[in-house]
């Protein structure tokens, strides 16, 4: 299990997080500070919606990480 977060961690950094302040952060450390938060999903037929908090201090690149992997 440990192996397929720091793969997919590894993959973050490469396609969504070069140029933040997060490209060189150790797993465990990313894990805690970008994925390991607090959020309401909503969902309908549609989509999904997902709210973060507004306290959230790094919302700008979890965002921007978020649409760097959504685009092909």
């Amino acid at each position: 299990m440990s192996l397929a977060y720091i793969l997919t961690e590894q993959r973050l950094r490469a396609l969504a997080l070069t140029s933040t302040e997060f490209a060189r952060l150790q797993a465990s450390t990313l894990r805690a500070k970008l994925l390991k938060i607090g959020a309401v999903i909503l969902r309908n037929t549609r989509r999904v919606r997902v709210m973060l908090s507004s306290a959230f201090p790094y919302q700008a690149i979890f965002i921007a990480a978020v649409h760097a992997l959504d685009s092909p």
